[in-house]
């Protein structure tokens, strides 16, 4: 039918629609400008692969899905069967619609190009921002629709729908988006991790064959990938050419990349489905969860900077400043008590706290973890005149109110499990392994799903003054039967339902996900929440990497990242409150700490860090995230650049000792090269511990700072103080 050329921000999507066949993507990458009429079709012509000997006697091409009646002999784009039959397709194309829908990119991520703006080269290849694929295999019953959109920031959304048109039922085994990526990317990047140790990096060249990540725990998990990264060799946060692909799913999931001996590499990502999972019925369709797929010519910060764009972009995007939070677990635990609660509220307005959240422990039943999930109503033992007295004490010092929920799991020691055994996701005529003492509800039973909503919403509806929900899910489906086959795909789809129908009735409350931490992190559950809970882990050493890495994906406001107490409850470290301060500085901002039992001058500490959070949360939670890419593995150092590059806050923190008594200059990237800044420990950030220095002081700069070029920042950089390990500093850096 024709050549499509979509170009959005810095990136370009070439796709070869001539064929009777699906499209195939010729390039997904940097942008290639307005090119010619001509160019397009020399574009496509250059880009067929060649008939090889020992091979098929026409070449082998990688469609929008991949099909083994293409010659493809990789992983399958799509897996299925009609009682044995209809096992492979051919589809051919029957449509191809292109739409120019979007709005103009930002000037700031166009360069002042005005030939990336919509409307341009509109000859006989056009320029568009989403393309809409249709195509059929009547001889299987199938249809297949691709839709591919292209944004402003140069995110690349991709998903597929399939349809059964033929007269029996279809099992759907896989059906996974994937796009190429060129032979010059040679290495992976991808993130795995732990309960309390998320996003931890792994990397290595990218081999012959496939690199698959499968997530089988019911909910996005604390291993997930997040972005699995192709790159040139050494790519780095700020150099190198980089390609990445997020499966936005909640569920189980894969996400893989491929090597091919034939010479194709792909990226993809798609729902993990388990068998007689979805099986479609005549005119039933099923959608993949989208892929997102980014590119970036500036290493890995140019990634988060799309995604991040992306993000803020969305209707749904927090607008209002991210309150500073006091979550009360580290500091009572079950232990409610009215008066130790207003008193500890009484100490958080003090600090600067704008948001005061009631931990596990509230409703019926809940006195230790064993007890009570699913009995959603206010223990009158415990509160007797209920939550309210404690609502309208936190609210009348200015603050909003927060409740923790796990509403997904149960209890079987609850008033609902002995009411509704069956309610339970399960194989028939037995219990998954308990884990923390509970199981899950299945929200696709209707029974179970509207008790859920109607709890839900009348603890909502009830408590005047209730704006957030802490929304937890402290457990994997192990095991997750609904009425005898597998439960996962329809119990993450009910659970979407769920918190959709309670925005819905409650637009002004917040919701976030957490999940035993950073169990479920990821762009389907951020549609329906506000932020995530990056991990239970508050110490802050093992924090600057988990919110390094779940920053490439998300930006800083999406990431809560609280203080803890001095000795952290979960690895029983011990660490200066500057080093915690500044670790936390870089997100959505709280306290998990008992702020009640801690002396006059660190509460004076302390109000000083909330009231430099709230001065830097306007950059901090709108301005571009820059990493650094330092030598040595003992110093971490990364900030938040402003748009116009007027103003930026950088954080240097030392990890370990190095083989180096003093470490070698930081580069402070991000900034306008020809401008010249003054850059200053800011004021209100307390001194960290260094080693002895000579003459003594913060830096062998003046009191007021030191005044250079963006050049000299970003290529040579600042000499800094020997910290000592497991401390850190904070620059601050504003044009003169």
């Amino acid at each position: 039918m024709t050549i499509v050329h979509l170009r959005r921000a810095r990136t370009s999507l070439v796709l070869d629609a001539r064929g009777p066949g699906l499209p195939r993507v010729v390039h997904w990458g940097a942008d290639l400008g307005p090119l010619p009429d001509g160019d397009l079709p020399a574009l496509v012509d250059v880009t067929v692969p060649p008939v090889v000997p020992s091979s098929f006697d026409a070449p082998t091409v990688l469609s929008l899905l991949p099909e083994a009646s293409a010659g493809w002999s990789g992983r399958p784009g799509l897996a299925g069967h009609r009682d044995g039959r209809d096992w492979s397709t051919a589809f051919r194309l029957t449509d191809l619609d292109v739409h120019d829908d979007l709005a103009a990119p930002p000037p700031d991520l166009l360069g002042g190009d005005p030939l990336h703006a919509p409307g341009v080269n509109k000859g006989p290849f056009l320029t568009y921002g989403r393309v809409v694929v249709r195509a059929a295999d009547p001889d299987a019953g199938l249809s297949l629709t691709v839709e591919l959109t292209l944004d402003a920031a140069g995110v690349l959304t991709l998903r597929h729908r399939l349809r059964n048109d033929g007269d029996g039922r279809y099992e759907l085994r896989e059906l996974t988006p994937v796009l190429p990526v060129p032979a010059v990317a040679t290495e992976l990047l991808d993130l795995t991790g732990r309960w309390c140790r998320e996003r931890a990096p792994q990397r290595h060249p990218w081999p012959m064959g496939a690199w698959v990540r499968e997530g089988r725990h019911g909910r996005t998990g604390h291993d997930a990938t997040l972005l699995l990264v192709a790159g040139t060799a050494g790519f780095g946060f700020r150099h190198g050419e980089v390609w990445a692909v997020h499966t936005a799913w909640s569920g189980d999931h894969v996400t893989a990349a491929e090597r091919r001996p034939t010479g194709e590499s792909t990226l993809g990502g798609g729902e993990l489905l388990a068998p007689g999972e979805v099986v479609l019925g005549p005119g039933e369709e099923y959608a993949t969860p989208l892929l997102y797929a980014v590119h970036s010519a500036d290493g890995l910060d140019g990634l988060s900077d799309a995604l991040h764009t992306h993000l803020r972009a969305r209707p749904s995007h927090p607008r209002t400043p991210r309150p500073v939070t006091l979550n009360v677990w580290e500091a009572v635990y079950f232990d409610h008590d009215l008066d130790r609660l207003r008193a500890l509220a009484d100490r958080a307005a003090e600090v600067g706290v704008e948001r005061f959240v009631l931990d596990d422990g509230w409703f019926r039943g809940r006195r230790h973890d064993q007890a009570g999930l699913g009995d959603w109503w206010v223990d009158g033992d415990v509160w007797p005149d209920g939550l309210q007295p404690l609502i309208d004490h936190v609210r009348g010092h200015g603050m909003q109110f927060g409740l923790w929920v796990e509403p997904e799991m149960v209890n079987p020691d609850s008033d609902l499990f002995r009411a509704h055994p069956d309610w339970v996701l399960q194989a028939p005529d037995r219990l998954p392994p308990p884990w923390r003492h509970q199981q899950v509800l299945d929200l696709a039973n209707p029974d179970a799903y509207a008790y859920l909503l109607g709890r839900l919403d009348a603890v909502l509806s009830e408590h005047d003054g209730l704006a957030y929900l802490k929304w937890d899910h402290n457990r994997d489906l192990t095991e997750a039967g609904h009425a005898g086959r597998p439960g996962v795909h329809a119990q993450t789809l009910a659970v979407y339902r769920l918190l959709d129908e309670l925005r819905a009735r409650h637009p002004g409350v917040e919701i976030e996900s957490c999940s035993s931490g950073g169990a479920r992190v990821d762009l389907e559950i951020l549609r329906r929440t506000d932020r995530v809970w990056a991990s239970d882990c508050n110490d802050a050493l093992e924090r600057l990497s988990i919110q390094r890495w779940t920053g490439l994906l998300l930006p800083p406001e999406l990431i809560g990242t609280h203080i803890g107490p001095e000795r952290s409850h979960t690895t029983r470290r011990v660490h200066d409150l500057s080093f915690r301060a500044v670790t936390a500085l870089f997100g959505h901002h709280g306290i998990e700490w008992d702020i009640s039992a801690i002396d006059a001058t660190e509460r004076a500490e302390l109000t000083a860090w909330v009231a430099l959070h709230k001065r830097l949360r306007p950059l901090l939670h709108g301005g571009r995230v820059v990493r650094v890419d330092y030598p040595d593995p003992a110093v971490q150092a990364h900030g938040v650049v402003a748009h116009d590059r007027s103003h930026a806050v950088y954080a240097v923190s030392r990890v370990a000792t190095s083989a180096a008594q003093v470490p070698g200059a930081v580069r402070l990237p991000g900034l306008d090269p020809a401008r010249r800044y003054r850059v200053r420990p800011p004021a209100g950030a307390a001194e960290p511990a260094m080693l002895e220095l000579s003459p003594p002081g913060w830096l062998a700069w003046p009191g007021d700072g030191v005044t250079v070029s963006g050049s000299v920042l970003a290529s040579v950089g600042l000499q800094l103080p020997a910290l000592h390990p497991e401390q850190a500093l904070l620059l601050e850096v504003v044009a003169a």
